[in-house]
């Protein structure tokens, strides 16, 4: 492994990372403010969602490549099913965001679902790689709750960069959050909105007593096991209710002191995570001064392509819990360890 760089080295990826997530929720709030209704609602439509997703990826892998044309970029979408001939509607839709999320009416179809490939196809085996996932936390979309734009940098399997854009976690004033970190460097929040405000270093929770933490967990029980929660906190005799939030937001609440843990919870054995879901949300709680692990106690790897092969279930803590958050876990549900 490569010897650890100044944080300093790096602030042109901050930036661009920055401008880019930044772009991509202004993409996604205009097409929840365009296309989400009480209808597509009552209809389970999942097409502004699809739209967002597609539109966030494509303007986060042409800005990045505006500014690193070289950098591979590993994202969760691809754009096969957009080629497809009955798509055309939704391809018009896509390209209409990109361009004016982008400010540029020139923009076609072909240059959108180039850029959606970019991070599609793309391999995460390399010594170094963004990694995005456009819009994290498709429900909370969809009902106006918790949702995030992550992007992470990784350098020799470590994440060195990770920017979270939360479109709906406010932050001195804003009603969105932007938080960025920096290996070695911390972790700042930002007003989403506020591209001229000077953000503020924030720091974990300093509370070392279980019973009167507060931890948080996926809206949806499919994402994480509730019941395997609700025993750990029982077992740590946690009275307060969880803060249930979709989304990396998690991983924002416990980094600024919100809450003190973060489950997640494998619902079966098979299931492994995506490195773009947990990939910018753990060097924000680490860097905030807490401890990221899998529920075993070990660090997450991201050295096995798209998903973290060597880890079971995500226990984020302030560090000063984390140890007995694994006890209990250990204690009350053996077969997550």
């Amino acid at each position: 492994m490569s010897a650890r760089r100044p944080s300093s080295h790096w602030l042109a990826p901050q930036q661009a990372a920055i401008d880019a997530v930044r772009a991509a929720c202004r993409v996604c709030r205009a097409v929840q403010k365009n296309l989400v209704s009480t209808d597509t609602l009552a209809k389970k439509d999942r097409s502004p969602v699809t739209v967002a997703d597609f539109a966030s990826q494509a303007v986060i892998c042409e800005m990045l490549g505006r500014v690193f044309p070289d950098d591979v970029i590993v994202g969760e979408e691809q754009a096969d099913a957009l080629r497809q001939d009955n798509q055309q509607a939704l391809r018009a839709s896509v390209t209409e965001h990109v361009a004016a999320g982008l400010g540029n009416s020139t923009i076609d179809e072909a240059q959108v679902l180039n850029w959606i490939d970019r991070g599609g196809t793309s391999s995460a085996d390399g010594q170094s790689y963004w990694t995005v996932d456009p819009i994290d936390g498709t429900k909370g979309f969809l009902r106006g709750g918790q949702y995030v734009v992550a992007l992470a940098l990784l350098v020799d399997r470590q994440v060195v960069l990770g920017v979270l854009g939360c479109p709906n976690l406010p932050c001195n004033g804003s009603s969105g959050s932007l938080m960025v970190a920096i290996q070695d460097g911390g972790t700042t929040q930002l007003p989403l909105d506020g591209e001229h405000c000077q953000g503020s270093l924030v720091h974990v929770s300093n509370m070392n007593d279980s019973t009167t933490s507060r931890f948080c967990e996926s809206v949806e029980s499919g994402h994480s096991s509730h019941d395997d929660a609700a025993r750990i906190a029982e077992h740590l005799d946690i009275t307060t209710e969880p803060l249930r939030m979709d989304s990396q937001a998690k991983y924002a609440a416990v980094a600024r002191g919100d809450a003190q843990i973060y489950l997640r919870l494998p619902t079966s054995s098979e299931y492994r995570e995506n490195i773009w879901d947990h990939a910018a949300g753990c060097i924000v709680v680490t860097e905030a001064g807490g401890r990221v692990s899998d529920t075993r106690g070990q660090d997450l790897e991201f050295a096995y392509g798209r998903r973290l092969e060597a880890n079971r279930g995500i226990v984020a803590t302030n560090g000063l819990l984390h140890q007995q958050v694994l006890d209990a876990i250990a204690s009350t549900s053996p077969h997550h360890g």
